[in-house]
This record gives structure tokens, C-alpha cells and sequence, in this order.
């Protein structure tokens, strides 16, 4: 009785915050008059195949215009965007078994960002969110780059900024679940090297064949605070590669590799550093436009890791394996209004409080293009004698 009067509970909160953002519209959307499933199936923030092409171009559309949306100053060098493109991102959740200790707890907003972007001229773009509030802290900027499209008069694209690692595998900012990419996030030891924010530049080339090259140069070390207007903490670089390959319109596979150099400390005896190696493959299978999976398998050789910040000893040839598959089934493709998703997490480390291993159920519906309802089941069975499942419910909203 107790579980049915909390779930209600849960649908009725959930139906009030949706409520009050029904009139969102998106920036882009916005900007250009077109709906937001033009770009995102079957709701945002995932992508489709034209929203990554419309990204890839510098946030424009070909067929538009570019003086139109610029500001007459006489100066054909300066470019002044007439109307500034700014959206917010709203979501708000109430949970209930948190690590396995029985509370509920309301959770919105569990994040609110503002995000803009878009062409600065013919071939110059810029992409950047603030994360005002998330979990309840200001995290402050994490996507941020300067983008340069079609150099050369090819498919070559050049980013500069802070970026995910992990962008050219899957987007974590764009996925419909709230259970995470544990493999991408997980943390080995002291070892500041993972596949989430960094900052670097990164290089990209397309072929007519459906071949892809994405090559990553990076700090190494996240997007923490600067020390002396420094922010990387070493004088390494650590650098990834990827290639894939569309097959036909159903399948894409594709395969990475990072190299990676860290300083854990340096002290008497001398400078005590890290070298990381991860690769893996990846492919996204769409049998028809209502299914799709993806997949991608991770391992990781570490040469030596502290496992916390106050341990002398240090770990040695540390090893990581870690897989995601995920499952999204949408009954009318990017015209439906409700879809399914199952995600399977796993992480097996020699270093033991990186292994997690999970699996999620969620369910959403359309409110609006740009409001839904999500509601989610994830069950985490690291511990075989101590399971633990955790119920979200709530909207995502963009306007």
C-alpha cells in the first residue's frame, strides 16, 4: 500500500512540473522555424542523423541565408548576430531507495543549463551550456568550443575547447536515461584520465563512403580549476583516435584508442607517473527506424594508480573492462510520442571500487515536442548480496 500511494505521489508531482513548461521552444528551432523532431528522435536531447549533420555544419542549415540573421554594420568582417540564440534546459525528478536507504526525495531541478550556439560566419561556430544548477551546485560552463567547418572545402572539422572525450563513441549529454555510461565515467584510482570532459582540440574528417577519422589531442586531467593559470597538471598529452564505418543505413561500426601520460606526485625519489591505454569497439545497429542498439566495449591497462590520495603504496598494471549496451524501441520512429529503453552497465576493474554493474528500464512520453515525462528503474547488482534499485520519475524540458 505504502509503494502505491508513494508512486501516485510521484505521477501527480511529475504531471505539475510538466505543466508549467508546455510553451517551450528550443533556440535552434527557434531560430530557423522548424520543429524539434527535425533534428531529435524520438525527443531530445538524442540526436538523429540530420541534427548530427546540422551540428557538423556549425549549428546552420545550408539552404539558409547566413546575412539575415546578422546585425548591418558596414563592416563585412564583423559579425554580429541579430538575435542572440540562448535555451534552457529544466528537469526535475522525485526518486525513491537512494542507495538503498528507503527515501524518497524530491528532485527538481536536478538541472537547469543555458545553452547557446551557432554560426559566427560562413564556417566559424561556437557551442556553449551553463550548468546554473546541477544536483543542486553550480557547475559552471563543460561543453565550450570554437568550431571550424569544412576546411579546405572538404569534411574536415576542428574544434577547440572542452568537450566529452567520449563524443565521437555516444554523447552522454544526449542520452534519455538518467543511469549514466559508467564506463566512460568510471574513476581508476588517483588517475585523473577518464572519457568525460576535458579540454584539447579535436580533428575531424569525413569520406564519401560513410568512413569517418576523429583524432583527440588533450590536457588529460578534466576541466578542473587552473593552478598559476595553468590548467594542465603535467607536461604530457594524451591523445585519442577513432575511425567507424557506416554499412548500408542499419549499421555503423567503429573502434578507438587512447594513449594517455599522467604525474601522480613527485617527491625525493622522483616523478611517480601513470600510463593509460583504452580502446575498444562500438557499433549502433538499426534494424528499422523503430529500434535501435548500440553497444561499446571498453578496456583499459593502467600501469600504476594510488588508490587514494593519502596511500603511500601505489597499485601496479591495473586493468579495466567495461561494456554498455543500450536498446531504445520507438513504435512510430521520430513521429512517436512515447518510447522504451533498456541499458545493461558493467565495469570489472583490478581496482575494486571502479567495478559496477547495473540495468535499466525507462519509459517516455511526449507532453510536448520539448516537454516529456520519463520515468525510470535501475537496478544495481554490484553486490550480489546487496542489491539495489532506485525508481525516478519526472520531466525534461527544453525552451
Amino acid at each position: 500500500m505504502r509503494q502505491k500511494v508513494l508512486f501516485a505521489l510521484f505521477l501527480m508531482t511529475g504531471m505539475i512540473f510538466l505543466i508549467e513548461q508546455s510553451n517551450a521552444i528550443p533556440a535552434f528551432a527557434r531560430k530557423y522555424r522548424l520543429s524539434c523532431r527535425t533534428c531529435h528522435t524520438p525527443a531530445a536531447p538524442k540526436l538523429k542523423a540530420f541534427g548530427d549533420t546540422f551540428a557538423g555544419d556549425g549549428f546552420k542549415l545550408e539552404d539558409e541565408k547566413a546575412p539575415r540573421y546578422y546585425v548591418e554594420t558596414g563592416d563585412e568582417k564583423l559579425s554580429l548576430i541579430r538575435n542572440f540564440p540562448l535555451a534552457v534546459r529544466l528537469d526535475g525528478f522525485v526518486a525513491y531507495n537512494m542507495a538503498g536507504n528507503e527515501k524518497s526525495d524530491f528532485e527538481a531541478p536536478y538541472l537547469m543549463k543555458f545553452l547557446s550556439g551557432g554560426e559566427i560566419s560562413e564556417h566559424l561556430s561556437y557551442y556553449f551550456y551553463f550548468y546554473a544548477n546541477e544536483r543542486g551546485e553550480v557547475a559552471g560552463v563543460e561543453d565550450a568550443f570554437l568550431m571550424y567547418d569544412n576546411l579546405f572545402g572538404t569534411d574536415f572539422d576542428i574544434y577547440l575547447g572542452q568537450f566529452q572525450v567520449s563524443d565521437p563513441l555516444f554523447k552522454r549529454e544526449l542520452r534519455l536515461q538518467l543511469e549514466d555510461y559508467r564506463l566512460y565515467t568510471s574513476q581508476i584510482g588517483t588517475s585523473s584520465i577518464n572519457m568525460t570532459y576535458d579540454k584539447g582540440v579535436m580533428f575531424t574528417y569525413g569520406l564519401p563512403t560513410g568512413t569517418s577519422f576523429t583524432l583527440e589531442v588533450l590536457n588529460g586531467n578534466g576541466i578542473g580549476e587552473a593552478r598559476n593559470h595553468v590548467f594542465d597538471k603535467d607536461k604530457y598529452k594524451n591523445v585519442l583516435g577513432r575511425v567507424s564505418q557506416d554499412i548500408g543505413e542499419m549499421l555503423r561500426i567503429g573502434a578507438f584508442g587512447y594513449v594517455g601520460k599522467e604525474k601522480l606526485s613527485s617527491g625525493p625519489v622522483g616523478e611517480i607517473t601513470n600510463e593509460a591505454v583504452i580502446w575498444g569497439p562500438d557499433l549502433t545497429f538499426s534494424v528499422t527506424d523503430r529500434w535501435e542498439l548500440n553497444f561499446q566495449y571498453l578496456h583499459r591497462e593502467d600501469s600504476q594508480v594510488f588508490p587514494a590520495s593519502n596511500a603511500i603504496d601505489y597499485l601496479e598494471d591495473v586493468s579495466t573492462d567495461g561494456a554498455m549496451a543500450e536498446l531504445i524501441f520507438m513504435p512510430d520512429g521520430d513521429q512517436s510520442d512515447w518510447y522504451l529503453l533498456g541499458m545493461y552497465n558493467y565495469v570489472d576493474s583490478d581496482f575494486e571500487p571502479a567495478d559496477y554493474q547495473s540495468a535499466t528500464f525507462h519509459a517516455g512520453y511526449l507532453l510536448r515536442r520539448n516537454v516529456r515525462l520519463a520515468g525510470e528503474y535501475t537496478l544495481d547488482f554490484t553486490d550480489s548480496d546487496n542489491t539495489i534499485s532506485k525508481f525516478s520519475f519526472g520531466f525534461v524540458s527544453a525552451f
